[in-house]
């Protein structure tokens, strides 16, 4: 058992059966889905507002996919940027000099275009989303408050400490602007609450770090790096970067000079600079490279902003701070009633997006898992298949950000001072460093396999496939039904998109006359939510390569054949954690590291 060693003041305690501490965008997303399995809870987030700073931008399609069975994509993307917008990245000298080189990509109305086009399997039925969490957070918030009832929200008040013991969590919470405090008893805790998590510091779990400057050596080489920073210095006297990044959230009203080389959503340079448009018309957030030894309180914005940027122009600063960022992975998801979910698990570097959009994934696993112990029809055991089945994920998803990082760091070593000038040598030295930055790839935009091809092959709660092939590409997905897989995503030949009719429970999809009323009895006898759909369909038949397939609340597979067994219920058993031989596997070890 896991305490925090405090007494506990004698209060009548409220009492709810979870209780979520932060109110970022995966508290919410985790109290959403519990709201739609019928499950009440408390969020407790210690600011006063939703956050005001930009943070992520990007919401991928798997996590709109997900947004989507909770019944909300449409709403979210009301704040989002409009859909005939693009998703380019472009490469520039700087906003007054030269476009070294583009990646164009399509805006949501052409990507659900392309869907429904090649409806095979290899897309996501919801296209990416541009939006600033800063917008994201307070429509999420509203869709609780006026959605789900069940869902007590308070804003203003923290998670002070906790205690767990075998039926319960006591917690007490503080309102930050009237100090006064409460005593909450929930059945679970979850730890929603950022990277300086109280309660992963409660819990005494440790974090694992990378660090980027010894795997940049370690990858890169110093024969690339040293020459490139001694380059830096004596052409610009760039002092040797410490790992800090300078933020600044601004407007402008020169939407002509930041869109001079047509619309982006990422302009970046090789002098280690990326500018994101937060709308593509008046809101922008620059991220900057820090030197050794800057002093960061000391920095003007705007002459910073101008500096980077190459020119001056009209603006209004938002925000501005220094900020690191780290790439760490929590030892452990939780314990008994107290589990982790977001960065107080996992924090990555921006490039590729897979912060938040990793939360909402953990979100969405232990809000039904959650669902399912609450509501009496899953047993306790289903929290140590959440941390088998998404710590990995994380680990995947750093090494990949890490990855990411490093081609950033290596395009910078390519840079040369002659870009910026006119005539011959300039123009030679663009061609080549645009070249160099194409044959390197934009895969931190690209990477499917990363986004929504994971699976939960080691997990004790899927019935796996001995002797299955482990195709596993962080640049792609390949559309299947092996147990712990996210299945195929397509549109039928009556229109419907077969995501679309999902159940929030189970749901069995049989592509044949196949007897299914044995499981379906035994499903019934313990409670389990399950929906069958019959479908006859060739093309999905295909794809889905079994006549039947049972998908989990979360979109994953988690059983698949072509007819029921002689004892169903042990399928069910597994799937819901009361199995007798249920074993979680070792945990993993990031190799990265």
């Amino acid at each position: 058992m896991n305490t925090v060693s405090h007494s506990q003041p004698e209060l009548t305690p409220e009492q709810v059966p979870v209780l979520i501490a932060g109110g970022g965008p995966v508290g919410l997303t985790l109290a959403l889905t519990l709201a739609r399995h019928g499950v009440a809870a408390m969020l407790v987030e210690r600011n006063p507002s939703t956050t005001t700073h930009p943070k992520m931008d990007i919401t991928n399609g798997r996590s709109m996919e997900l947004f989507r069975h909770l019944g909300v994509a449409d709403e979210l993307r009301k704040v989002a940027v409009p859909e005939d917008h693009p998703f380019d990245v472009s490469w520039v000298t700087n906003l007054n000099g030269w476009e070294l080189a583009r990646f164009p990509y399509p805006t949501v109305t052409e990507r659900r275009a392309i869907t429904r086009d090649r409806n095979d399997g290899t897309t996501t039925l919801e296209p990416a989303m541009r939006v600033s969490q800063a917008l994201l957070e307070p429509a999420l918030k509203s869709i609780l408050e006026s959605l789900a009832p069940q869902i007590d929200i308070r804003f203003g008040w923290a998670l002070e400490r906790f205690t767990q013991d075998a039926d319960g969590v006591d917690a007490v919470i503080r309102c930050t602007s009237t100090g006064e405090t409460r005593t909450i008893r929930a059945q679970f805790l979850a730890g929603c609450d950022g990277a300086g998590s109280v309660v992963r510091t409660g819990l005494g779990i440790g974090l694992d770090d990378i660090d980027l400057r010894r795997l940049a050596v370690r990858e890169l080489g110093l024969r690339r790096l040293l020459p490139a920073a001694i380059r830096a210095y004596l052409t610009d006297r760039e002092k040797p970067m410490d790992g800090r990044l300078y933020l600044i959230h601004f407007t402008s009203p020169d939407r002509d000079l930041f869109e001079r080389f047509g619309t982006a959503w990422h302009t970046q340079s090789p002098q280690g600079w990326t500018l994101i448009s937060q709308n593509d018309r008046d809101t922008w957030t620059l991220h900057g490279l820090l030197e050794a030894g800057t002093d960061a309180d000391a920095i003007d914005p705007k002459q910073f902003l101008f500096a980077k940027l190459g020119t001056e122009f009209d603006c209004e600063i938002i925000c501005a701070n220094a900020w690191r960022p780290r790439l760490s992975l929590a030892d452990s998801y939780g314990s008994g009633r107290v589990w982790l979910a977001g960065d107080s698990a996992h924090q990555v570097v921006p490039t590729g997006g897979y912060g938040m959009n990793t939360g909402v994934g953990d979100a969405v696993g232990l809000g039904w898992m959650l669902a399912a112990i609450v509501q009496g029809w899953g047993d306790r055991r289903l929290l140590e298949a959440y941390e088998a089945e998404r710590r990995p994920v994380a680990i995947r998803n750093r090494t990949a950000s890490a990855r990411h990082t490093l081609v950033r760091l290596a395009i910078k070593t390519a840079y040369r001072k002659v870009i910026h000038t006119d005539g011959w040598n300039g123009e030679r030295g663009r061609q080549r460093l645009g070249r160099e930055i194409l044959d390197l790839g934009n895969l931190e935009n690209e990477a499917d396999g990363i986004e929504f091809g994971y699976r939960y092959d080691p997990s004790p709660i899927i019935y796996g496939e001995p002797h299955t092939a482990t195709d596993d590409h962080m640049h792609a997905y390949t559309p299947g039904t092996r147990p712990g897989a996210r299945p195929p995503s397509l549109f039928l030949e009556d229109g419907r998109a077969i995501f679309d009719l999902f159940g929030l429970g189970f749901t069995l999809l049989r592509f044949a006359e196949v007897d299914v009323d044995s499981l379906a009895a035994a499903a019934d006898e313990r409670g389990i939510p399950l929906k069958i759909v019959d479908i006859r369909d060739d093309h999905a038949r295909r794809l889905y390569e079994r006549d039947l397939v049972l998908i989990r609340p979360d979109h994953h597979v988690a059983w698949r054949g072509d007819k029921v067994p002689d004892k169903p219920g042990a399928i069910l058993d597994r799937i819901r954690g009361v199995a007798k031989q249920f074993r979680c596997p070792p945990r993993l070890v990031d190799s990265t590291t």
